[in-house]
């Protein structure tokens, strides 16, 4: 399974931004898909996940209402970001492999990107 993140860059506090996670390889669209970020020297923390089935989804308290996610079946996930914050700057990871009781802790995948950073500018 190989997973690859696009969409980041540098934009303004209030921006919007939507990332994507292409998965290529052995797909099963029954795995949760999950997106993680790290800031500068921070630990990795969970964003939002996602079940295989799409219904249901979960979110970090810190981007709820201001993040989506959605996927389109095993081939990709998307995190629509809206009403960016400098705090959110980060690299975004995309992940999958797991099941949705425990799509929102990061050691349950064993499938990741390599990142797309985000920055948000003041």
């Amino acid at each position: 399974v190989q997973l690859v993140e696009s969409g980041g860059g540098l934009v303004q506090a209030g921006d919007s931004l939507r990332l994507s996670c292409t998965v290529s390889g052995r797909t099963f669209e029954h795995y949760a898909m999950g997106w993680f970020r790290r800031a500068p020297g921070k630990e990795r923390e969970f964003v939002a996940a996602i079940s295989g089935s799409g219904s249901t989804t979960r979110y970090a308290d810190s981007v709820r209402g201001r993040f989506t996610i959605s996927r389109d079946g095993a081939k990709a996930a998307y995190l629509q970001m809206m009403d960016l914050k400098p705090e959110d700057t980060a690299t975004y990871y995309c992940a999958t492999g797991t099941t949705a009781p425990a799509m929102g802790f990061a050691r349950s995948y064993p499938y990741w990107g390599p990142g797309t950073r985000v920055t948000v500018s003041t």
